[in-house]
Order: C-alpha cells, then structure tokens, then sequence
C-alpha cells in the first residue's frame, strides 16, 4: 500500500522532529547538570545580572542544538522511508524516529571521530573527560581510512535515499514525490554550505606599485623570536619564513612595550607607547576602544589605501579597538562576559562544534566557531588568499593584516602537525594540547603554576608543530600572492605580538617576566619589492618603529603623534639607528612562581574585574585599582648589549642589569659592577614609569 502525503510528512518529518526534540532535551538537559561556562570567577552581585542572560544564551544553543538534531534526524527518517519502500514494508512515525534517532547519534559520532584526528583541539576545548579516554580510539584512526569510511556512508545513505523520495511517483503520487525532493534538496543544500571553502583564483592583480606598495602584514599570536630557523632554532621549522628573511631584512632584536596583545597590536599599528595610546592590557572599559592616536588602516585609508584585518580567536583586538580598517572578518571580543555565556555549557558547545567548525558555523554561531585555544589555520590561511584575490583586482593599493592563532596557547593544532615532533609513544593529558586549558582565562590561571605541573618536553614539542603549521601556511599566502602578480608589488611583514615564556625564569606564558627576553621579542622580517634585500640588523629596534617605517616606505610622513623612528633605511641595509627599547608586563591575575617577596600586588581575578556596563558585557579592571596596576608593572629597558630591570616592591624596588652579550638568559646580575650603565638606563626608563 502507498502511503498518502500525510503519512509521508509524518514519517519522514514528524519522526525526525520527535526524535530531535527528545535528542535536544536530553542534551540541555545534561547541560543544565553540569553546566559549566567559559571566562573567569567574578563576584556574585555581578553574575546575578547576568542571570537572566545565561538563560536566554542557553535557550538559543538550545534552539540550534534543535536544528542541527533536526538535520541529521530529517536524513535518518528520508534514509529509512526510502530502505522502507526497497524493502516493501510499511513506514510508520515510531519507526522513523528510532531511524532519526540512530541518524543523530551515528552522526554525532562521526563528526566526533573525525575532529579527533583532524582538529581535536576542539574535543579539548569543550569535553568534560579526561581526553586520555580516546587514546585508543585515535590510535585507529588514519586520514584515509576515515575517508574510506566517508565514501561508503554517503553512498549507503544518498543512494536509499534518493530511491525512497523517487518511489511516491512510481504510484502516481507526484505531491509526496515533490515533498521528499524539497527535503532531500536541503539537506544538500546545506551539506554544501556547510564544507564550502572560500574561492582564491590566481587572478593577476593591478593592486599597488614599486612607489605605493600593497602591504601584507602576516601575524601569529605568541610566535617567538628564536624558533625560526632564520634565528638559529635547529629544527629547521621556518623554511618559507627563512626565505624570506632571506630575500628581505631580518631584525634580530625587535621588542614589543607589552607581552600582551591588545596593548601590544596597538602600538604597532599607531608607533605609540602604551603610555601614549593608553591601553595597558587587554581589560578596557568600552570608551578606551575608540583610539586617541592616528593609526596605520586610518593613515594609509586617508591616502587612498584599502585597509583589511582577518583573524580567527585570538584577533579580536583587531575590530574591539578603533584602527579605521575599511573591511573586518574578525571574532568578537572574548574578554566579555555576554559573548563568554552565549558560549554556552560544555556539552551543548561541544555537539555544536562538531557541525558548525566551518564557514556555514561562522555565520550561525561565531561565538562558537571562534572557540578559545582552537586556532584555524587552514580555514583561515584560505580566507586570507581568497581575500588577495579580490584586493588584487582593485586599482586602489591595499594594507591587508593576517593574524594567525597558529602558535598561542593550549597549542592546539590541526593535524598531523600536533604529532609531527611528539614522541609517538607520549600518552600523557597534553597529547593533543597543553592540558587544562579549556578558554582563555584557564590560561591566565595556570600561570601561577610551577614547572613540576606541566609536561613541558611534550609542550615543547606541540610548539615546534605549531610553528611548522604556521610556517606551511606562510609559504602557502607567499605562493598565492606571487601567481596573482603582486609580489613586486607588495610589502611584506612577518611579525608577532609577543613572544613565549617556557619556565626560563620560574614562569611560563605572555607578559610576565621582563627578566626573561622570550616574551617581550618578536620576530620582526619585512620584504620590501624595492630592494635587494638579504639583510640582517643586530640593532636594537621596537615594534613602534614599524607603522612609521610603512608609513615612510609608501610615500607618506608619520605624523608627530608616533613615538617609533622610521627604519626604512635599513630595508636597504643600513644599521638600525641607536634606540631603547622599553618593555612592561602586564597584568597578573594569579601569584606567579618566582615573584620576589614584597612585591606590590593586587586582587586576583575575583576581586580585580568588573562588568562596568551591563549592556555590553565588557570586562574592565576596576577603577579603583587602575593605578596600582600600573604601578605594580614590571619594567624593562634595554640599549646596546645592556638591558635593565625594574620591580617594584612595597618598600622601594629591585633594580638589576644584565649584560646579554655574555649572559642572555639574564642569570647573572651586573648592577654592583656598572654603577655608571645603571644610572645611564635608569635615565633612559625614568620617562616610562608612569
């Protein structure tokens, strides 16, 4: 007997929808149990307010959570009603919910298998279990193996499909024929926006000139200096950033003013110190976002340029503060409590994860998508060509500013790079990433940890992936930029917002230590298409110096405002000109090994922050503590082979030099021994300590 179009609809839609509500329920409501959110312990007058807000974001996971069921639980009923009509058997709603149902889990389980292998950064970040638990599953996994048993799903799935929908017809019923099509039709339909990748035709571009040059400014968040091949490291990890340190300028010794990323992005793109812009870590109210300084988008937008920023987690600095970028495909601002709970409870983040890790999530979900610690390197690098693409058909020269989360914190990357350099038999909980850093603020609070607590040869290793990763994609952008023919065009730079600390001086992470130079020293490697390059500068120069050097490069004079100095001279190899470099730390949110007795504090997280404006959600420190938070700042300056440190204390302050021509690690303490260098630098800072 055919079925009628009424029981069609009620096989195939009313079984997929009960066995979607009955999955969404389930998962909401394990999340409720074991609710858990991303960000940091505030106080409880403040997550009182926000109540009402973590229910509302919780409701509308909920709503997707019900839509992505729906999807798979809509295939499981369309594949069942066509298996159904092969076979010759009568279809009902209680047979094709259980299909729905099976459809939810086998596909929920599929997605999580190929995260595994591929991304399984995003299990880490999202998973309540120890992630130990899936060795031995991941031990049987190989790309080609999971692409095998892809092929033979979707031919399994697609082909009882299409059958099913064309059988309605065969009975005369044209109206069930035409609703199982529209169905079977958006199902692919979103299957297909869902893996759409962006297009980057090698188009030959009329961007830019040898006068005005295009600029490509290639970011990676927490890249050290010395892991380059190009700096000596001898892995060898870096050969296309290598080649062009070698067809270019290399700057051995480049410093940021701070070791974290929105004051440190700012002052590269103003040639500003923090002193000058402002911002002195990365917890601002909403009005220090609008910049008080001239910026290099801004400058260069007022002579005609084309200004673009792109980045994945880490790069929200990029559209929270106002540089004047004309475009921007940027995450937002993760330092905000309404975005960390529209993040969600684990369990509901993690089965999102899986379906909507991808352009079509993007769009949806971005808060999602956007997941702390889970970079996006290969999506991203895409984006990035299929951007110069587009820019290159423009007349108009164009600043486009990459900035990569390759290399940042838990070091989380795609495969097989996290396997690339790890010991094959490691089977410890850093396997995949460095563990127990689930968001951005278990990151901060894992710093007050002491090296026992880490495994830091394994972590170490995940690095050199990381940097391999970043590295590929550089050679990747490079490629793509030279077939679309703007490579004589364009400026490139190659640079980070701070460096790394591995435990040289007790601690590890950004910003925390200026005793150690890992963290306040980037790599710093610009190409320019005018000259010959190959160069080296030993000089000491600072991440303020580059805006004014672009800005010069491309015809135009940095205005009074910029605290940096021009090194364009040394594109074309003169030495760097005699410069101090100054460098602070940022805000400590935990005690961190290593700090000297008597060191002024502040409160920890709990005490320290606050959601001034309960309508954006941004978290800011408080007033009240503003200044001593500066005032606790460590300092740094650094001139020639010199470089001196400042601490303050409760009762005065420690003051060390140390000679890094015959001490880099800055072990030994040459204060006693050059009273005169002492007093020459502690000159040279005076102006800083404000």
């Amino acid at each position: 007997m055919t079925p009628t179009l009424a029981q069609l609809a009620a096989t195939v839609h009313g079984g997929a929808l009960l066995a979607a509500l009955a999955f969404t329920l389930a998962l909401t409501l394990k999340s409720v149990r074991d609710y858990t959110t991303a960000g940091p312990m505030l106080p409880a007058e403040v997550v009182r307010r926000f109540r009402g807000y973590a229910v509302w974001a919780l409701a509308r996971l909920a709503v997707w959570a019900l839509l992505v069921a729906g999807y798979w639980a809509l295939a499981g009923a369309l594949w069942w009603q066509g298996v159904a009509t092969l076979l010759g058997h009568q279809t009902g709603l209680l047979g094709g919910a259980i299909a729905a149902a099976l459809a939810i889990a086998g596909a929920t389980l599929w997605r999580f298998v190929h995260a595994l292998l591929h991304n399984p950064g995003l299990i880490v970040a999202s998973s309540h279990y120890r992630i130990s638990r899936f060795y031995p599953l991941w031990s049987r996994l190989s790309p080609a193996r999971l692409r095998r048993i892809e092929w033979g799903l979707l031919v399994a799935g697609l082909v009882p499909m299409l059958l099913g929908t064309l059988a309605p017809a065969r009975a005369g019923d044209r109206a069930g024929t035409l609703l199982l099509l529209a169905t079977l039709a958006l199902l692919l339909g979103l299957a297909a926006l869902a893996s759409q990748r962006p297009r980057a035709p090698a188009r030959r571009g009329r961007a830019g000139s040898r006068e005005r040059p295009n600029l490509l400014l290639i970011g990676c968040d927490t890249l050290r200096a010395d892991w380059l091949g190009c700096a000596g490291h001898p892995r060898g990890l870096t050969p296309n950033i290598d080649a062009l340190a070698a067809a270019g300028t290399q700057f051995a010794h480049c410093y940021v003013p701070c070791g974290r990323t929105a004051p440190s992005l700012i002052s590269l793109l103003t040639g500003t110190w923090p002193q000058t812009h402002g911002i002195r870590d990365n917890f601002v109210a909403d009005a220090a976002t609008q910049l008080r300084v001239p910026s290099l988008p801004r400058l260069l937008g007022a002579a005609g340029y084309r200004s673009e920023a792109i980045s994945d987690w880490c790069g929200a600095d990029l559209g929270k503060f106002d540089f004047g970028f004309d475009r921007l495909d940027l995450p937002d601002d993760s330092w905000n409590l309404r975005y960390l709970l529209r993040q969600g409870p684990k369990d509901l983040r993690l089965f999102l994860s899986l379906f909507l890790h991808n352009r079509l999530g993007k769009r949806l979900l971005p808060e999602v998508h956007a997941l702390g610690g889970v970079p996006s390197t290969d999506a991203l690098g895409a984006e990035v060509r299929a951007r110069l693409s587009r820019l290159a058909e423009d007349e108009h020269p164009f600043l486009l500013n990459a900035f990569f989360s390759t290399t940042h914190p838990p070091f989380a990357c795609e495969h097989p790079y996290y396997t690339r350099y790890a010991e094959p038999g490691y089977s410890g909980p850093s396997k995949f990433a460095m563990a127990r850093l689930t968001d951005p603020f278990e990151i901060i609070r894992r710093q007050g940890e002491p090296r026992r607590e880490f495994d830091l040869d394994q972590i170490l290793r995940l690095y050199d992936g990381c940097v391999k990763r970043f590295d590929d994609e550089v050679g990747a952008i490079l490629d793509h930029l030279g077939r679309c023919g703007l490579a004589d065009r364009t400026l490139v730079v190659i640079y980070s917002d701070h460096g790394m600390e591995f435990f040289e001086h007790d601690t590890w992470g950004q910003g925390n230590s200026v005793l150690s130079d890992h963290s306040a020293r980037i790599p710093l490697i610009v190409r320019d298409p005018g000259e010959r390059g190959g160069h080296r500068v030993e000089g000491i120069v600072r991440s303020v110096d580059l805006a004014p050097t672009l800005l010069e490069r491309c015809g135009l004079r940095p205005p009074p405002a910029m605290d940096g100095v021009s090194l364009a001279a040394c594109l074309g190899g003169a030495p760097a000109p005699a410069l101090t470099a100054y460098t602070e730390s940022g805000i400590w949110l935990t005690d961190l090994p290593g700090m000297p007795e008597g060191h002024l504090r502040y409160p920890d997280l709990l005490g320290l922050l606050d959601v001034p404006n309960h309508r954006s959600g941004t978290l800011a420190i408080r007033p009240e503590y503003a200044e001593l938070v500066v005032r606790a700042k460590d300092r740094m300056v650094r001139e020639g082979r010199w470089k001196l440190t400042y601490q303050p204390l409760v009762e005065g302050a420690i003051w060390q030099l140390f000679d890094l021509e015959h001490d880099p690690d800055c072990r030994h303490d040459q204060a006693a021994a050059y009273p005169e260098v002492v007093a020459r630098l502690r000159a040279r800072l005076q102006p800083w300590l404000h």
